[in-house]
């Protein structure tokens, strides 16, 4: 059975997961990044793409992720009609990574950032990267150089960051400075670890 020794690394749109991910990469943990299945997955289906949506979201035999991304954004229906087409593909992809890191006997991360939104992986310990709603709005709008109203519909687009909190096996709380979330990564990663040993 895949996914035996997987945590689930997740979190809210700039709560700062990818920082996490590359300090437990640094401890040596491995981890299957969806995004990056999902953007090789994209590529590869740029046939069917074209197919599905029109020639002119693909140039050159590569996806055009930005100009997808507007439509599939506004409309619940194609965002549905692409889901079905990847979610299937991206979901057998990460299956096949996890059962090779299942062999090495010890716990590895998926980095899955619509965990709780899709609940379609059999992943029951989580690390959930945490800032309150309101911060999270104001790093994106730095971060992205967007507008209030488009950060805020992003953020919404989202499982509240409350609720994931809740759902959290472990919680890194993100809001200190890059010190402070060594050393809160530095603890989940000691759990992790010692947890993994009493099983």
């Amino acid at each position: 059975m895949a996914f035996k020794y997987a945590v689930v690394l997740t979190g809210g749109i700039a709560t700062g997961k990818s920082t996490v991910a590359k300090i437990f990469q640094d401890y040596g943990f491995d981890i299957i990044d969806a995004d990056k299945i999902a953007h090789n997955m994209l590529d590869l289906q740029h046939e069917e793409i074209a197919k599905l949506f029109g020639s002119e979201y693909v140039e050159n035999q590569k996806v055009l992720r930005k100009k997808l991304g507007s439509l599939i954004f506004g409309d619940n229906k194609e965002k549905l009609r692409l889901e079905a087409l990847l979610h299937p593909l991206i979901f057998s992809e990460i299956e096949t990574q996890s059962l090779l890191l299942d062999e090495k006997n010890k716990p590895y991360l998926v980095d899955i950032p619509l965990f709780f939104e899709t609940n379609r992986y059999p992943i029951n310990k989580s690390i959930v990267v945490y800032i309150p709603q309101a911060l999270q709005l104001e790093r994106l709008m730095k971060r992205d150089s967007s507008l209030k109203e488009e950060a805020e519909e992003r953020i919404l687009s989202q499982v509240d960051i409350e609720e994931k909190k809740q759902k959290a096996t472990y919680l890194i709380d993100n809001q200190g400075d890059m010190k402070a979330l060594q050393l809160l990564c530095d603890k989940v990663k000691d759990s992790i670890i010692s947890n993994h040993k009493g099983e």
